[in-house]
């Protein structure tokens, strides 16, 4: 999984081009939007609401800083995940969320086992995620992402104006990538792409009236994180089952995650390098179950960001995840984020998916696309298109289990790959070939 051209991803760069870069990543991640969803579905208070928003930013950024400091050491921001809202919303409803946090404590002790000490969790990736599965995976991320990058613009008020909005970033995106990749001097308008993207389309949307940032003022300046902030933890066995059950999904949609970042980067995805990352995923496992916040685990969209600056250096991660520090214990600027109108963020996370896409069909390029290949590749982008457009209301009435996994395209679309490539045989490449 290498690039033509390979990036350092342990380049020394500078404090300040680290800290703009890292601001890049988290102002791209959207992270509030999963807490949001959950404390919606759960039916939290305003201050429930903002203290779970405080603690995923606390969370993710003190995971960030161990992943890609100590653990993973690959350029892989840490945020909330998509897949597990479905079985929380459906656990903190009928036990409470501290039956959540109580099951990621033996959830955390399970993936971390995988991990370091046993050193298991290499083996079943080269034993079920081969390079034909990781690009599967990875292809299923972007266009799994799209439809919900799409549907925020489209079923907002005012859906008109948001499109154009939606438009200015998507096209100053691309202009500022293209003008610094191909004239020497504007360099520099690569690597600030994003950020600029996200001033010119909130430009747009305050000349149509639609940037409000009077929650800033309001927002408190430092707030600082308590333990068990939602309560004291319970252990229930059926709730833990859920969580482990839902963790193991995770892993495999973090597992493309870093997939997606060597291939970007040209690193090799080694045993080592794999154990560590799931001893890390376990730890932030544990922090979350003590801060509370939504679980994290690696951030498909920042390989999007790497491909689209350039730049790979983990100090640019390991700044993003102070950055996320910073902002959990200030809510003011937590508030300013969160402010940045959708449809901004939305356009800009378009174009990423669609760059995370393109690094997953690099994966596969020198893979033959027999019969039985095709039908790895091809149905778990199908499946995954099938549970992103699948209408609410019909995921409600399906069976539990199944509705939390119909919750996640990507969930889906993994799964799928997985299985497929364990049960085709092999012979039908060769018989193909005959």
């Amino acid at each position: 999984m290498k690039t033509a051209v390979p990036l350092n991803i342990d380049e020394k760069i500078s404090l300040p081009k680290s800290l703009s870069l890292g601001a890049q990543h988290v102002l791209a991640m959207d992270l509030y939007i999963v807490p949001i969803i959950l404390a919606g579905l759960l039916s939290l208070s305003v201050g429930d609401t903002s203290a779970l928003i405080q603690m995923t930013f606390i969370v993710a950024g003190l995971c960030t800083i161990i992943q890609s400091g100590f653990l993973l050491k690959l350029p892989v921001m840490q945020g909330p995940s998509y897949i597990p809202i479905g079985a929380i919303a459906a656990i903190g409803k009928s036990l409470g969320m501290g039956a959540v946090y109580g099951a990621m404590i033996p959830v955390a002790i399970f993936v971390a086992l995988l991990g370091r000490p046993m050193n298991l969790f290499s083996r079943l990736v080269k034993t079920f995620v081969p390079p034909i599965v990781g690009g599967t995976v990875i292809i299923v991320v972007g266009i799994s992402l799209l439809p919900v990058a799409f549907n925020g613009i489209y079923t907002a008020d005012r859906p008109a104006e948001n499109i154009l909005i939606a438009m200015a970033s998507m096209f100053s995106l691309s202009a500022f990538i293209l003008l610094g990749c191909f004239i020497k001097q504007l360099h520099w308008l690569r690597l600030a792409s994003v950020l600029g993207a996200i001033l010119v389309g909130t430009a747009v949307a305050a000349t149509m009236g639609m940037a409000d940032f009077s929650a800033v003022a309001d927002a408190k300046w430092l707030q600082l994180p308590t333990l068990l902030p939602f309560g004291e933890l319970v252990f229930d066995p059926l709730a833990i089952l859920t969580m482990l059950f839902v963790a193991m999904i995770v892993l495999v949609e973090t597992t493309g995650t870093w997939c997606a970042v060597t291939a970007v980067t040209g690193t090799d995805l080694k045993d080592d390098r794999l154990n560590r990352g799931a001893t890390g995923e376990a730890a932030g496992h544990f922090i979350c179950s003590l801060l509370g916040g939504s679980p994290v685990t690696g951030y498909s969209t920042n390989a999007g960001i790497i491909a689209v600056t350039g730049v790979a250096s983990r100090r640019a991660i390991i700044a993003g995840g102070f950055i996320l520090l910073v902002l959990g214990l200030v809510p003011k600027l937590t508030s300013l984020i969160a402010s940045v109108p959708h449809a901004v963020i939305a356009g800009i996370f378009a174009v990423i998916c669609v760059v995370i896409a393109m690094n997953g069909f690099r994966v596969i390029q020198n893979i033959q696309l027999s019969e039985r290949n095709m039908l790895v590749v091809g149905l778990p982008i199908m499946l995954a298109l099938g549970a992103v457009l699948m209408p609410r209301e019909l995921i409600y009435a399906l069976p539990e289990l199944v509705g939390y996994l119909a919750n996640s395209g990507i969930a889906i679309g993994a799964l799928a790959a997985v299985i497929l490539n364990f049960i085709l045989p092999e012979e039908a490449t060769q018989e193909a070939e005959a």
